[in-house]
């Protein structure tokens, strides 16, 4: 690890406005899913969304040399509302934005038939949502794979400091993507499960995740969020319990109290050698 890396105080994960097809599901029927754009609620639903995030990275003006990096999804209304949420920022603020293609939506196909969609839906809601790949589309598992592609790259900008050559100044590094793509990356980042990443309820549009850089070196969702924010985004106890234990774990730390870590995998161990019931010399 680099000596001078600085880690971002922030990764920000927000949905976009409402957007023409949440409002009206038959304009796949004529426009493809990367042109569909977002609606005048949606782009207040930016502009609102800006000024929240504005204020939490600032920390209602306690931080007032704050910037942010943004990634975009090259889907037209992710790009409508980065140009909204960007009115909340003057020109010093912001170090920089790249469009980047592997944090899209889900691909669904192409031009898209209602009916069938609203049946091959259910289907997927009988067949599982991690698995279930679209015909000429893909399964949030396709999504998981390039999302854990563009981690990788994120990382390597993070360890040879490309975002942000200020030590003096925190970096918040701001993803404006899609509702699946940001539960999936919150799935690859705190390694939950696939029957966890099931529980997961899709955010709002606009609405954004905090995760934070805790004391010890850990980003956690437990900083700025709250219990009750957490438990309506479908985390179970065990995965809080998690969060509150990252906000101040050290770096490098393995959460021992975590199930899904070791426990889920096998019905029983014993604790010793000698705790088998041969003995444990190996003997029939």
């Amino acid at each position: 690890m680099p000596a001078n890396r600085c880690l971002p105080k922030r990764i920000i994960l927000l949905r976009h406005g409402e957007s023409q097809g949440n409002l009206d599901t038959s304009a796949y029927t004529t426009t493809p899913d990367y042109r569909i754009p977002i609606t005048t609620l949606g782009l207040e639903q930016a502009q609102a969304a800006g000024e929240r995030i504005r204020r939490v990275v600032s920390e209602d003006g306690q931080s007032p040399n704050s910037k942010v990096y943004f990634y975009v999804s090259p889907y037209e209304r992710t790009r409508m509302t980065l140009r909204e949420i960007g009115r909340s920022f003057s020109k010093k603020r912001i170090i920089g934005v790249r469009e980047e293609c592997r944090i899209r939506e889900q691909d669904f196909g192409n031009f898209q038939v209602e009916e069938r969609m609203k049946v091959i839906k259910e289907t997927r809601e009988r067949f599982g949502r991690f698995f279930f790949r679209f015909p000429e589309g893909e399964s949030a598992a396709d999504v998981f794979d390039r999302i854990s592609s563009f981690m990788e790259s994120l990382w390597r900008d993070i360890d040879m400091n490309r975002l942000n050559r200020d030590n003096t100044s925190d970096l918040n590094l701001i993803i404006i993507s899609h509702g699946l793509t940001s539960r999936v990356f919150l799935t690859k980042w705190f390694k939950w499960t696939v029957d966890q990443f099931e529980r997961l309820n899709n955010p709002g549009n606009c609405e954004f995740r905090v995760m934070q850089l805790g004391s010890g070196g850990e980003y956690s969702l437990a900083i700025h969020h709250t219990k009750e924010e957490m438990e309506q985004w479908g985390l179970s106890e065990e995965m809080i319990a998690d969060q509150q234990w990252r906000a101040s774990a050290n770096r490098g730390d393995w959460n021992n109290e975590c199930p899904w870590y070791f426990d889920a995998f096998f019905d029983h161990l014993p604790d010793s050698d000698s705790d088998d019931d041969d003995g444990g010399d190996g003997r029939a």
